[in-house]
Formats: C-alpha cells, structure tokens, sequence
C-alpha cells in the first residue's frame, strides 16, 4: 500500500512525522509519498514545505516528495475541483505519475479534509481509506459542514499533537474515528530537530542573547474582521502589560506577515514604556521553533495554537489577551476559532475552572455541539449537563443566552406563550416556510428584471 500525506503547513507535518515516529501510522509495502501544497494567496512570495530548509530532515521520513502547486498549475491547489467526469481520468493519470500501479491499494492522510485540495484528492481515490492529520487547535472544532458519507465511512483515525493533555478533538468523532494521540515527548524530539535545523541569521542573532526574553505573537486579527484597528493595537500592548508578570529584560515580537507596521510600533512603544528592550522577528520559522530557539521565559498570543504547544513541550508559561472579547465577536457562532478561542481563554484566563482535563473536556463538547449541533448531535446530552450545572456568567461567556433558546437547551430563555402555542400546532414550521418561500421568490423576479433590463 502507497501512503499519500497530503499538507501544507509545518505543524502539519511536524505532526504527521511525529505520528511516524511513534508507529502511529503502519509502515506502509510502498512508498511514503509527501504532496507538498502551498496554500498561501500568492505561493510565489512564500516558502513552501518542500523548499522549507528548516523541515529538510524531517522530510527525510517520507521517500518522495512531490508537489501540488506544480501539478495543478496555474489553478492554485486551494482552488482546484475538477468536473467529476474527470474524476477517473485524473486517478489514472496521477497513479501513473507517481508510479503506483492501477491495482495496488492507496492511503491518503490528509490535513485540511473539507476543502481542496484534499477533498479533491478524496474524490480523486475513491476507494483508499483517509487518516485526518490535524493541524494545531483546529483539529479540536466539530468540521464545519457534514461530510458526505462516501468520505466519512472511509475516516480511519484522526492523529493530532497531543498539546491539550487528556483532551480529545471533536473532528470526525461523529464517525467514531479512532483519536490517534502523537506523544508529547514524540512531538518534542521534532521540534527540536527542526529547531537546531533553522537556519535564519535574524534568528541566530536574538537567540545568542542571555535576557530573559517573552514572545508575543502577532495574528492580525483586524484582517480576520474580528477587532478594529485601533483595538488590534491595544491588545497587542496589552500583551505587553501581560508579559510582565515574569520579569523579562527583553520582548521579541513576532507579527503576522501581512500585518501592518502600526501593530509592530504599539508592541515596541509600550514595551519600551517599560523599560524592555523590543525587538522584531518577521522570518519564516514557525511561532514553536522561535520560542525553542530563544528559550522564552513566556509567550503571548491572542488564540495562537502555538501557545498550548510550547506549554505542553516545554513547560513554557502562556498568557493571552482579549479572548473574552474574541468570544463574543466571533460570527457566526460556528465559526471554526471558536474552539481554538475557547481553549485558549481556558487555559490562561486567572482562576480559570477548567484546569482538570475532564472539564475543559465538559466544556468543549458543550461549545461543539452548539456550534454544530447536527454534525455534533451525539454530544447533545454532555452540553444539557454542562449548561445545567454551569454558572450562569460561565454559560454567558461561551455560549450566550440566544444560541441557547435557539437549541432549547438550559440557561436560553423561556419561549412565550404565543411562540409556544405555534410551536405545538405546526404554523411556526408553515409560516417560515412561507417566509423563505416569498424571500426566494422576489431574488427570482429581481434577477429577471435585471436580465430584461440588461443588467
């Protein structure tokens, strides 16, 4: 059997040769092939994974290496959905290209599952079974839309870094998938390996420093339409004001690429406000290797997946700001940070109640189902007992009182006499009907009046 990863980030694959390490994926009787994809807007102004120097050893895990961009070329691999016709015939081509005979059985592990181009390749090889590959604190949301069942059925496992200790991820628990657990000591052994491998003269040089350094980290969540910019800026030197509870000499702050200069400039004027020393780091090592490498006596983020992972590998101590408010911006309520927002807020916010594994477990499986209520409905009856038991400042900040009512679990609010009496008789379900009926048919007659008016 040929094994096939497709990925396209480091933690990706960091994670998937962690997983190789620990025996977590058996050892294939082909070939272990890399389908290398660069996902970024404008791959010609990024590196890749395969052209990643840092990742060069580790790469050394898999026989080939191959890549996406090239071979869908000039379609970006994000956008590439071919015609189903052509479903067969681009099965047949790409076997011939990578040498795997029409017979011989396949494995695809893929990161990223419902969008293309793993979903693409999904379709491609209809009949290989699938092992999700997870990519950092995402891997912990309920998937966004339900998957059909001709690539549901064929989910063997999720394999993920384990960086929440003792908490499971919700992706694909539906099916029943097995949770494939990479060990933290395995995760480990590869991101230091990755480390002493990064070669960044800019690095080098704020790693040879003795100061007792904190890592903030930029996510540009202006961008994301989550925060204004002026509230960007001051979360940004409030993160500042949260690295002091270690008595650092310096902060290293690392932006988001397509952040502007502002954000750099409000870390850097509070920092110095402080008396710190301020430096930027605007290269291409990943947020867990840098802390690695600088050996940080903290990290700030916002909801950076890299914090529970320098928590969990090296002990690091983490702190975030404006998670509180992050959880009330995120829209819609299934947006797919909400997860990755909600352990963060729990595992940094002071006196949080979730510092045992079975409770932060409690409340993401409530925050799951209300996210995706039917993709998670098997969780309908841990998040009745969480919001029932749960103080109701606490059901505020993660769920909220109109979510709730919609789903007519604990803490929404009594429907009226009115509400219910529609309810019990069925006209509720009729008059919405009518309601997106007439909504439908006016954008019908607005589109053929345009198209009479010849616009």
């Amino acid at each position: 059997m040929t094994q096939v990863f497709v990925l396209n980030s480091a933690y990706g694959v960091m994670t998937a040769a962690a997983a190789m390490d620990a025996g977590l994926f058996p050892e294939p009787f082909g070939d272990r092939i890399l389908l290398a994809v660069n996902a970024a807007i404008v791959p010609e102004t990024t590196t890749g994974i395969a052209e990643s120097r840092q990742l060069q050893g580790v790469l050394r895990r898999f026989d080939r290496v191959e890549s996406l961009n090239a071979l869908v070329a000039p379609t970006p691999p994000v956008q590439w959905q071919p015609a189903a016709d052509d479903l067969p015939m681009l099965e047949r081509l790409l076997r011939r290209a990578w040498g795997i005979d029409d017979g011989s059985s396949l494995e695809l592990f893929l990161q990223s599952p419902q969008v293309p181009p793993s979903r693409t390749l999904a379709a491609v090889f209809p009949g290989a079974p699938i092992t999700i590959v997870g990519d950092g604190l995402m891997t912990y949301s309920p998937i966004r839309d339900r998957m059909p069942a001709a690539f549901a059925d064929r989910v063997r496992g999720v394999a993920y870094a384990d960086v929440v200790p003792g908490v499971e991820p919700l992706l694909f628990a539906e099916t029943g998938a097995p949770r494939l657990p990479v060990p933290v000591d395995r995760f480990r052994s590869i991101v230091e390996e990755v480390a002493a491998a990064a070669e960044d003269p800019a690095l080098d040089d704020l790693a040879a420093s003795a100061a007792p350094t904190v890592l903030i980290l930029g996510q540009y969540l202006a961008h994301l339409g989550l925060v204004s910019a002026d509230e960007e800026q001051a979360l940004q030197a409030e993160m500042v004001d949260r690295a002091l509870e270690w008595s650092p000499r310096r902060i290293v702050f690392k932006p988001h690429p397509s952040a502007p200069p502002a954000i750099t400039d409000a870390v850097a004027r509070r920092a110095r406000a402080h008396g710190l020393e301020v430096a930027t780091y605007d290269g291409e090592v990943p947020a867990e290797i840098v802390a690695a490498r600088l050996r940080t006596v903290g990290v700030v983020a916002g909801f950076s997946t890299a914090l529970p992972t320098v928590r969990a590998l090296f002990g690091t101590p983490i702190a975030s700001a404006g998670t509180e408010l992050l959880l009330r911006r995120l829209h819609p309520y299934g947006n797919g940070n909400r997860i990755p927002v909600t352990i963060v807020d729990a595992l940094t916010r002071p006196g949080s109640p979730y510092t045992s594994p079975a409770r932060l477990q409690h409340l993401l499986d409530t925050v799951g189902h209300t996210m995706q209520p039917q993709t998670a409905a098997q969780l309908r009856g841990r998040a009745a007992s969480f919001l029932a038991g749960a103080d109701p400042d606490e059901r505020d900040r993660y769920v909220g009182a109109r979510r709730l009512t919609q789903l007519r679990l604990p803490g929404g609010r009594r429907p009226g006499p009115l509400a219910r009496l529609l309810a019990l008789s069925g006209v509720a379900g009729r008059l919405e009907q009518v309601r997106l009926i007439a909504r439908g048919g006016l954008r019908r007659a607005a589109r053929a009046w345009n198209a009479l008016e010849g616009r």
